[in-house]
């Protein structure tokens, strides 16, 4: 179903305790293979390798395989060397030193009270290197890495549950052992596991009953455990154990991708990462027997074309949600091929802005038809449901990337150590809204309206952050000349401290000049964005930058949750029961003058703008509609 032009749509919230935890560990997944800088997530190598698999077969061959999926980059940091020591290294954190030399491990250290680093330990991904080495004949790492592998399943007893750890760590955890008990068979050279490894296919018997009874839900995070699953009965040949793995992926496939191709995560980054997770899944039911059906392959297909409309012109995907700076994918055969790689190589899409029921707007003014693909301006604008897993409290944020370069940014992912940070990335103060000081609430924002014209687009969206509390944001974005025109409205039933935050990248100096303008560019630079402060119903007050601020933290940009910069903020601010901010985002060239005039045409306003020697006007009618008039 092709994204459509208006339609709001209702959820509910759901995020645990343990859900934070698990996601610590899946929220940059796909880093390394693709273009990041964080190994410790990564989506398999064998599958971002092959992301699009066969078309499957009407009657799938019997083979009874389950391919190891190795280590998500985990293991490239622990060399057979540290595992001989038992010293495990994950992130920014030292090596660490985790058992006694010999394999027995204190499972509950936890140096930094890093959730990540400790769930990830307990995944036994770390022993990777020492798994592969066993796999080719040196007995010496297959002992070792049997040996703390023992040492998990002897000092964790099922269940594990009340361990968050351990307990969010079962699949991959399950994935390993099943990697460990292949390699038990190729590097001893036998065809059946030998006894002395009998205590392997209990404990995977064990991580099959707790996988059964501990569903995470239809997200990434459920759909992992099910292939785990799956491969358990794979493996052990249980055809019981894989009719329930793949019943529950026949029925996650729905909620987690939708018709259109959004995703239920809320995030950008875990949008690629479940384009990768359910391409493995096709794969891993294929080849031990199983018919993945039809809906898997088409949301996919719907998938890819919703990827391809999110990446920028700069090939990123834009950071939404828990997602790092991380480029889009090239899938050769699918429309992420274009995008992926630039518009270098594949077909050109042919549309150019998305709409999408789960609360995107993703929109550009070209593929690269008339100027280069790194030259065009791109957008995002977020809007729907309320917040939940991977969400953030972003809605009316906008991003938007021109002339090679981001333009606004959002604050970005700061990990999941649950402290002051990561609550600062997730609220509405690391995003390019208009935040009400006294609203703590993660509301479900309607598209109301919105209008496509060949060189402006108009949008109107409202929700309600607080109890008493309306807000409405318009934004018109044009192209020749590239710029963003956006409306704040809001009122309240009590004094409120109201402002329009726009978050620069963290290599812009700023400098403000009277109380409606600032101009931002970094030095030496080709490129400068103005941002006007253009009097609309009130008078705009002074004009405030911030950046690097600690207590409240403001001013800040983590391009990975190991990133993080000083990055200015202007803030647009009113105080009271009503708020109106009229503000244009200009990017230019460095020397291009910009200037405005306003008129009034009955109850209209005539803005009248003049960016690098082009004139455009635009009308603001009091309902708030923006409309290009020149």
């Amino acid at each position: 179903m092709p994204a459509r032009h208006l339609r709001s749509t209702r959820t509910t919230v759901r995020l645990t305790i343990a859900m934070l935890a698990s996601a610590a560990v899946l929220a940059v997944v796909l880093v390394v293979p693709w273009g990041g800088s964080e190994p410790e997530a990564a989506p398999d190598p064998t599958v971002s390798q092959t992301p699009e698999p066969p078309t499957p077969a009407p009657t799938p061959a019997r083979r009874d395989i389950y391919t190891c999926p190795a280590y998500s980059g985990i293991d490239r940091d622990n060399p057979l060397s540290n595992l001989y020591k038992d010293t495990y290294t994950w992130g920014t954190t030292p090596p660490t030193k985790v058992g006694d030399g010999k394999g027995d491990i204190n499972w509950r250290v936890n140096p930094d009270n890093n959730p990540s680093w400790y769930m990830w330990l307990h995944s036994l991904r770390w022993l990777g290197q020492g798994i592969a080495a066993g796999g080719r004949g040196d007995k010496a790492a297959l002992q070792r890495v049997s040996t703390i592998a023992r040492d998990w399943v002897n000092d964790n007893p099922y269940s594990w549950k009340s361990d968050v750890g351990a307990y969010e760590s079962t699949m991959h955890r399950t994935n390993v052992l099943i990697c460990l008990r292949q390699a038990v068979l190729s590097g001893l050279h036998v065809g059946q596991l030998p006894l002395t490894y009998a205590w392997l296919d209990k404990a995977l018997l064990d991580h099959a009953w707790f996988l059964q009874k501990n569903y995470s839900g239809d997200w990434n995070h459920g759909t992992d455990e099910s292939l785990a699953l799956f491969g358990i009965g794979c493996t052990l040949m249980r055809p019981d154990l894989k009719k329930i793995a793949s019943d529950r992926l026949t029925s996650a496939i729905k909620t987690s991708i939708d018709t259109q191709g959004s995703t239920n995560e809320q995030s950008t980054g875990y949008a690629q990462f479940n384009y990768a997770l359910w391409g493995r899944a096709i794969d891993v039911l294929r080849k031990c027997g199983a018919d993945p059906g039809t809906t898997i392959t088409a949301r996919r297909r719907e998938l890819a074309k919703w990827l391809a409309l999110a990446t920028n012109s700069l090939g990123n995907l834009p950071q939404l949600g828990d997602s790092e700076v991380i480029k889009t994918v090239s899938v050769p055969g699918t429309v992420l091929e274009y995008a992926g790689t630039l518009g270098a190589r594949g077909i050109r899409p042919t549309q150019r802005i998305g709409i999408f029921d789960a609360g995107y707007i993703f929109g550009r003014t070209g593929w690269g038809e008339t100027r280069p693909f790194t030259q065009e301006s791109t957008y995002s604008i977020r809007f729907g449901p309320s917040q939940k897993l991977h969400g953030h409290n972003d809605h009316t944020s906008v991003t938007y990337t021109s002339r090679g370069r981001d333009i606004l940014i959002d604050g970005g992912h700061a990990g999941y150590k649950v402290d002051d940070w990561r609550f600062w990335a997730r609220s509405q103060f690391a995003h390019n809204e208009m935040v009400v000081q006294s609203a703590t609430g993660h509301p479900e924002t309607k598209l109301v309206r919105s209008a496509i014209k060949p060189t402006s687009e108009f949008y109107e969206l409202h929700d309600e952050p607080g109890p008493g509390i309306d807000r409405t944001r318009d934004v018109l974005v044009l192209k020749d000349p590239d710029l963003m025109v956006v409306l704040d409205r809001g009122t309240s039933v009590a004094d409120q401290d109201y402002s329009a935050l726009w978050h620069l990248p963290a290599d812009q100096q700023v400098v403000v000049s009277g109380n409606d303008r600032a101009v931002a560019a970094k030095p030496g630079d080709t490129v400068k964005t103005t941002l006007l402060q253009i009097p609309f119903g009130q008078q705009p007050t002074p004009i405030e930058v911030t950046s690097g601020q600690q207590n409240p933290i403001q001013g800040w940009h983590y391009r990975t949750i190991n990133d993080k910069k000083a990055a200015p903020v202007v803030k647009f601010n009113r105080s009271g029961q009503e708020a109106k901010i009229l503000s244009v985002i200009a990017p230019t060239r460095t020397n291009a003058a910009v200037s405005y005039t306003t008129s009034w045409q009955g109850s209209q306003m005539l803005l009248t703008l003049k960016v690098d020697g082009v004139t455009t006007a635009i009308t603001i009618a009091p309902d708030g509609t923006l409309q290009r008039t020149k």
